[in-house]
């Protein structure tokens, strides 16, 4: 007698005690299959069992063909029609070809696991407690994934490690092997703006055999290089030769060097080195150029100049370094006062003023207003290249301009016979919001104003009076010190070679993320600092075919990214080195005459950029005599132009300047 179907009664459809039935009827159920529905399925799990090299590993997955159907489609589907189905879709066939997939995949994972030094439990664990309606072969897929991840994890933590083991931060003075053999003494100039520091420092550097100046920019390396120049030893002339990212004027035998702080050269020993600036230790993107200065500056007596809030942080220093050190406070040397009340009207400019504003187009709106009150005025802002920038001090020094209009560039270098600072605001853009001007800058802008020997006392205003209020705020607020922790350490190609050797990395991204990130910071001491121009630059620069030392000396090029035409001659000059083709420097097309002020200004940007890469590539970047050449021309050109725009805006309205 044979067993029949069951006769089909449609009140029990899609009844799940139905269903086991059908399943124990068909003989599924014996051999370890089981109907399941979730996920909007209704599917068949197949559980077992895979023996291999002494584990036993259970399975539940489903078979290629287990997924059956929709769960409203199987409802309407009567008994017989889903036994069909069970039957098809469970044969002992199916079941044998996912048990050797299984065996096949089990094997497959702990030969893997094993070359990975990595144990394969966990991950065959998913063969039985993942529980999803996807068929075998996804699940195979998701846990070669996890174990990818975990492999991705254990090579991240061991690079981690072998970069911590490679660079210990506190060794970081060591490495500057000159200044580390030499039994340096320090000595610290701190005062405030005209108290006589930087001369005093320069007085020591031309006395001494030998000795290097190191500048925060290149226009008070240039000017402390003709300073030296004009001074005597012995009777003779000093031989001085000029060190800048851009500009290279190297004396055969110089015995003194004016260099911009980055420019540096640590190998060579000399008498007297003198760092000015010193509380720049503290900028956010440039502090670590000051850290390498103090640490590596190869000199038996290091001068550091600068503001009085750098004292605690130079006194750490010395003590970390083990140098002896000698520390004078100097005075201002004439009062500075702030006015009674501000200066509300433009009527109540005066001739020896500086109008001071935080950006280039206030700047040249402000001289504007100043020309049409029929004084002449000299302009200063960042954009301006140092030549230009020292050409339009001139003017104020001789009397042909009456007024300088110029934002907190004036602040450093630029020493001009300033009778009064005038703040058209105390608001300025920090790269991220705007915000109120911190003391420390306040103080130096103000102490431009009194020039020792040309006015006997300097004076400081506001425009309006939220300003004037402000500023007088600021100036008798008690100055911060410095940080004695956290000394900004920035990385060199020599850093990123050694990460590059411990972990086979060659993205300059991944490598500047693990000086970061990985390297030993034992006591915090010196902290790595890269800027985030560099990192971005890095993320584009690993899609060429570039080296580490080019992708890296490319990151550092002095150019805005924020002006499209210098990004697309950055990004030129980049493809162009990958392609290792090279790249010849030709004139605009427009003759400067044609140009506008802003064009002109990037177009010297542009020029000197292509120089700073010409010391660092000459092989490909060779035309460095005609960029010098067409950035001096660019530089006239601005100045140009903005004596005749002053020109023209004191012609326009003309109005005869009352005192």
């Amino acid at each position: 007698m044979t067993n029949s179907p069951a006769p089909h009664n449609p009140a029990t459809d899609g009844d799940p005690g139905d269903d086991d039935d059908l399943m124990r009827e068909l003989g599924l159920t014996a051999r370890g299959i089981a109907l399941a529905k979730a996920e909007g399925r209704v599917f068949l799990r197949v559980t077992g069992v895979i023996e291999y090299a002494g584990r036993r590993v259970p399975y539940d997955l489903v078979p290629a063909q287990g997924v059956l159907a929709k769960p409203s489609k199987w409802r309407k589907m009567d008994r017989d029609t889903r036994g069909q189905l069970l039957r098809e879709r469970a044969a002992e066939d199916v079941t044998a070809e996912l048990h050797g997939f299984v065996g096949a995949f089990v094997q497959e994972m702990a030969d893997a696991c094993d070359d990975c030094d990595l144990d394969a439990t966990p991950f065959l664990q998913g063969l039985a407690d993942m529980q999803i309606s996807e068929p075998a072969g996804m699940v195979f897929d998701r846990i070669r994934q996890r174990l990818e991840h975990a492999v991705e994890r254990e090579m991240e933590e061991q690079h981690a490690e072998r970069t911590r083991q490679s660079i210990n931060l506190a060794e970081y003075p060591a490495s500057f092997d000159v200044a580390r053999r030499m039994k340096r003494k320090f000595i610290a100039l701190l005062g405030p703006t005209n108290s006589g520091k930087t001369h005093q420092a320069i007085e020591a550097l031309a006395k001494a055999p030998s000795g290097v100046y190191l500048a925060p920019l290149r226009l008070l390396a240039l000017e402390n290089y003709e300073r030296l120049q004009g001074m005597e030893q012995r009777g003779k002339p000093l031989a001085v030769s000029l060190v800048t990212g851009e500009e290279r004027r190297v004396v055969p035998g110089a015995t003194h060097v004016a260099s911009t702080v980055e420019m540096l050269d640590t190998r060579t020993p000399v008498e007297v080195a003198v760092i000015d600036e010193i509380q720049m230790l503290a900028d956010r993107d440039r502090g670590s150029a000051w850290t390498a200065a103090v640490c590596g500056a190869p000199a038996q007596v290091v001068y550091l100049v600068g503001a009085p809030e750098a004292r605690r942080a130079i006194e750490v220093l010395a003590a970390r370094l083990e140098c002896e050190l000698e520390v004078h406070v100097l005075k201002r040397k004439g009062p500075l006062s702030m006015e009674p009340t501000a200066v509300r009207k433009m009527s109540n400019l005066r001739r020896g003023d500086a109008v001071i504003c935080f950006s280039r187009r206030e700047v040249l709106m402000w001289r504007d207003m100043v020309t049409e009150m029929g004084l002449s005025v000299a302009t200063v802002y960042g954009n301006l290249s140092p030549e230009v920038r020292r050409a339009q001090a001139q003017r104020f020094r001789d009397g042909a301009a009456d007024v300088v209009v110029g934002t907190d560039a004036i602040a450093m270098g630029l020493n001009m016979p300033i009778a009064r600072i005038v703040m058209t605001t105390s608001v300025k853009y920090n790269g991220y919001e705007e915000e109120e001007i911190p003391a420390a800058l306040a103080r130096q802008i103000a102490g431009r104003a009194g020039r020792f020997g040309v006015h006997e006392e300097g004076l400081v205003a506001g425009y309006d009076n939220e300003t004037h209020n402000v500023m007088r705020s600021l100036l008798h607020e008690k100055p911060v010190p410095l940080k004695t922790t956290g000394f900004a350490v920035a990385p060199t190609l020599e850093h990123l070679y050694r990460i590059s050797s411990v972990t086979n990395e060659h993205g300059l991204a991944k490598l500047l993320k693990r000086f970061v990130h990985n390297i030993d910071v034992p006591d915090g001491f010196f902290f790595p600092r890269i800027t985030e121009d560099q990192f971005e630059r890095a993320a584009w620069l690993d899609t060429l075919e570039l080296t580490v030392a080019e992708k890296f000396a490319l990151s550092l090029v002095p150019i805005s990214s924020k002006v499209p035409s210098l990004q697309n001659a950055w990004e030129k000059w980049a493809k162009a080195l990958a392609h290792k083709t090279v790249t010849h420097l030709s004139p605009h097309q427009n003759p400067l005459s044609y140009m506008n002020l802003q064009e002109v200004e990037d177009s010297c940007r542009l020029y000197s950029a292509y120089a700073w890469l010409s010391y660092r590539q000459p092989e490909f970047f060779p035309d460095i005599a005609k960029a010098q050449e067409l950035s001096r021309a660019a530089s006239e050109r601005v100045d140009a132009i903005l004596q005749d725009q002053n020109a023209a805006a004191r012609k326009k309205q003309p109005k005869k300047f009352r005192r």
